[in-house]
């Protein structure tokens, strides 16, 4: 992924928690297989409406295992899929947990976040965004 202080929305950006990232490795004939995940928020468009997401950023390989957050993010690559969202507001509704806790919380981020479009929530690093195809093939070369 890249990171940029600018924030635009067709990049598809995300905010991450560094401090959430966690790293399980496992062993193989053929080497170390990783998967990391780091929870995340981020804006979109849904149907003209912007929201709010929550979920997290995850990625699956074989390489170099990452130091930490930053190193994990910076090598993630892949953003077919993007960040797997678990609740989302878009100022009139919640989507996402049915725990009454767990909703509370995400809403606890997601209401100010959207409040504040588009800043970076605080305690989050961002904005994050996945290389597009022309930067992927240039790096490849």
């Amino acid at each position: 992924m890249i990171r940029s202080d600018r924030f635009l929305i067709s990049q598809r950006p995300y905010a991450a928690s560094l401090d959430s990232y966690r790293l399980t490795t496992s062993d193989d004939p053929n080497g170390v297989w990783h998967r990391g995940h780091i929870e995340a928020v981020w804006f979109r468009r849904r149907r003209g409406v912007t929201v709010a997401c929550i979920g997290y950023l995850s990625g699956f390989g074989r390489r170099t295992i990452p130091a930490d957050a930053v190193d994990f993010l910076a090598g993630e690559t892949d953003g077919r899929y993007g960040g797997t969202c678990v609740g989302r507001w878009d100022g009139t509704g919640y989507w996402g947990a049915e725990d009454p806790d767990v909703a509370a919380k995400d809403l606890a981020i997601l209401r100010p976040m959207l409040t504040n479009y588009p800043e970076i929530p605080d305690g989050w690093d961002g904005w994050w965004r996945y290389p597009s195809t022309a930067e992927r093939r240039e790096v490849a070369r």
